[in-house]
């Protein structure tokens, strides 16, 4: 099969090399001196699961020299995504599927569920993701994968391996299980959910809580849960979350203090929010923490908790990295 890897940073182009090394045709999108370094050096993955291997990829900074592939795979940040859709469209045939995992709630969240429709703006504020990648496209998916780049070129894949993927609508498409063997194929853990949302939900209910805290404090995660105040914090902002996707209609099926409670055993390790300030990065605090409270709000749940957070977080980026 043929894929695009758009935004082949750390998990992306861990992605792109397996796959390829599992015999399927894929093409990096990447830029800068991390394109360079791969397109003069290969790629080298250091991995305690998959060894150290240098990887010789296809790679680009002009999708539209790529044409239709039968897979892309969305690598990028989730506000990135508005503005690399027109480009993503050059990737897409007829029968092309785009999955997507990014951090957060997706555009196409509603596509497929009952009861509510209206599009999800802090996903796509102008609909322009909806008008280049239909939502009919998509295939959802969670990366549980800690993978950063130890120097262009260079990925060092240290723990997990898992993307639980599905169908917005929670069908076992022909295209979802060809995917998910190809994942399997060259490594992955890739089981296929009835309820992709429910994924989204549990991941969100961390990345919710944690990822803000940490930008604001500096601190990482088992710094956050050891520290009386803070821990406490995580704990309205995790009923918040939970109170949130219930009155979405999702049911978190994820203890919250088992979540914390993980958390303190966790490596300290800083968040990828918290890695984006500290590079004067834009962040995806819209959607994670905007889109809880355009939900929240919709469906009438306080989250004051959540709220507050947001301000404060946003403000923060913006004031450093002109957010907007």
């Amino acid at each position: 099969m043929k894929f695009a890897i758009y935004g082949a940073g750390a998990i992306g182009a861990l992605l792109g090399a397996r796959l390829g090394e599992a015999g399927h045709d894929v093409t990096l999108v990447a830029r800068g001196p991390h394109l360079a370094a791969m397109r003069d050096n290969g790629l080298i993955i250091q991995s305690g699961l998959f060894g150290e291997k240098r990887y010789q990829v296809k790679a680009t900074d002009q999708p539209e020299e790529i044409g239709a592939v039968d897979y892309v795979i969305l690598g990028v940040k989730a506000h990135t995504i508005p503005a690399i859709a027109p480009r993503v469209a050059s990737l897409l045939g007829p029968e092309t599927a785009v999955l997507s995992l990014q951090n957060g709630l997706p555009w196409w969240y509603f596509h497929g569920a009952l009861g509510d429709d209206e599009p999800l703006r802090a996903a796509d504020p102008d609909g322009v993701v909806e008008r280049h990648i239909p939502s009919a496209r998509a295939i959802g998916s969670v990366a549980y994968c800690s993978c950063s780049l130890a120097a262009p070129g260079v990925v060092s894949h240290t723990q997990f391996n898992r993307f639980p993927m599905g169908e917005p609508d929670g069908s076992h498409s022909e295209r979802l299980r060809l995917l998910s063997e190809a994942f399997q194929a060259a490594g992955f853990k890739a089981p296929i959910r009835n309820d992709i949302r429910q994924e989204l939900w549990v991941k969100l209910l961390g990345n919710g809580a944690f990822n803000p805290i940490s930008a604001l404090t500096h601190k990482t995660i088992p710094e956050i849960v050891n520290y009386p105040l803070t821990c406490d914090l995580v704990r309205s902002l995790m009923v918040e979350i939970h109170e949130t996707a219930a009155a979405a209609g999702v049911q978190i099926a994820f203890s919250m203090e088992k979540r914390i409670e993980g958390s303190r055993a966790s490596g300290a390790h800083k968040t990828s929010m918290l890695q984006d300030l500290e590079a004067g990065r834009t962040s995806e605090i819209d959607q994670i923490a905007g889109a809880i409270v355009e939900l929240a709000d919709r469906y009438n749940v306080p989250v004051p908790a959540v709220k507050a957070i947001y301000a404060a977080t946003r403000l923060r980026f913006e004031t450093l990295v002109k957010l907007v």
